[in-house]
């Protein structure tokens, strides 16, 4: 039986975070699953809840020849992981490499790069049904494939998620993220209008160059008068909104209801008829979320997560949603990766402020087998 190392991420009710870096046996491939030896998986905003959690990470230490790392978790937030407190738990939502061995009917695919969505992919090798395998035509590496579910499957289900509610136009917030590029990339080859919220002239500059139409940028002296012209523009009654916290969602919603009752006559005591909806899908900004209610009664905030929208399309649409993204993911769903790391380096306390500070431009991927 084959051993590999693994990262696990553990809150221990006593009030410590701890990520280890361990040795584990790798079982032998069932029927119908396969062994992936992991070769590139990315670190991604999502990932930072189940490694972190609420740990003061400028305090962390390492131990153990660089295997170990432990941060504090302050006594009132040690409440908030009760359901994962004293467990090991595995990390890395994503990932993609080869297939080195196969169970029974699934064959096919050994020496195939595939990606895979465990939530175990901080690891050297991983076993998982074969049917939740997503292949690649050969001569795709698996760095090209290690970002093929998170990022591209949110892009693609938020054009989805518009279809589905009536809607004809989206806003995306910190647009200029990997995610906010691959959503331009599809809008603009789908024929979908969208309105691309940034914070930074350099952010606008990054979107416009690679093609976007329409580019707000919220530290601009004219923001809002900007925005109601790409409300104007687009007519989008649909937002989903990265950051979470502060008043943004609050200045979409009253955007788009200035636009609408834009016409309004005597009194508009509850605004306009149509559904304005942002959904809450990140949480860059960890401000608590203001609403100054200024957009009629017909709106809706709430949160949206990629995993329960798939299940809602079924898996037939899942299905061709994943054969876009393997067949564009060096064109519409590429990622560019600023630093490939060890096991080892994502425990360095330095190289984890670079990446949880989560900039724009700067994305990290994990090598476990480097």
């Amino acid at each position: 039986m084959t051993t590999g190392l693994q990262l696990f991420s553990e809150i221990k009710s006593n009030g410590a975070l701890e990520i280890s870096m361990q040795e584990v046996q790798v079982p032998e491939p069932k029927a119908g699953e396969v062994v992936v030896k992991i070769m590139a998986s990315p670190i991604n905003p999502s990932d930072m809840w189940p490694m972190f959690g609420l740990s003061d990470i400028s305090k962390a230490t390492v131990s153990g020849d660089g295997k170990s790392l432990t941060a504090p978790v302050a006594e009132h937030f040690v409440p908030m992981h009760k359901p994962r407190l004293d467990q090991a738990l595995p990390i890395g939502n994503e990932g993609a490499g080869e297939v080195v061995t196969a169970g029974e009917g699934a064959e096919h695919l050994v020496g195939k790069t595939v990606a895979v969505m465990s939530g175990a992919c901080y690891a050297q090798y991983c076993v998982v049904p074969a049917h939740s395998c997503l292949p690649h035509a050969d001569g795709t590496t698996p760095k090209q494939a290690a970002a093929s579910f998170v990022n591209p499957l949110t892009a693609l289900c938020m054009v989805e998620t518009m279809k589905l509610e009536g809607h004809s136009a989206l806003v995306h917030t910190a647009a200029a993220s990997n995610l906010g590029q691959m959503l331009n990339r599809i809008c603009l080859a789908d024929n979908v209008p969208l309105v691309n919220i940034v914070r930074k002239q350099e952010q606008a500059d990054l979107l416009t160059e690679q093609g976007a139409k329409i580019v707000v940028n919220s530290s601009s002296d004219s923001y809002r008068k900007d925005l109601y012209m790409a409300i104007a523009q687009t007519e989008a009654t649909l937002a989903f909104d990265a950051t979470g916290g502060g008043e943004l969602a609050s200045d979409i919603l009253a955007t788009m209801e200035a636009y609408l009752s834009r016409d309004a006559k005597g009194l508009n005591t509850y605004g306009s008829e149509q559904l304005k909806q942002v959904y809450l899908y990140g949480g860059l900004d960890v401000n608590p979320t203001t609403l100054r209610r200024a957009y009629g009664m017909t709106w809706s905030v709430g949160g949206w997560l990629l995993p329960r929208f798939m299940a809602k399309l079924g898996m037939e649409k899942a299905g061709q949603l994943q054969a876009r993204v393997a067949k564009e993911i060096t064109t519409t769903f590429a990622s560019n990766f600023t630093k490939e790391l060890s096991l080892a380096e994502v425990l360095d306390p330095a190289t984890i402020a670079q990446y949880n500070a989560k900039k724009t431009g700067e994305k990290y991927i994990v090598n476990p087998n480097a």
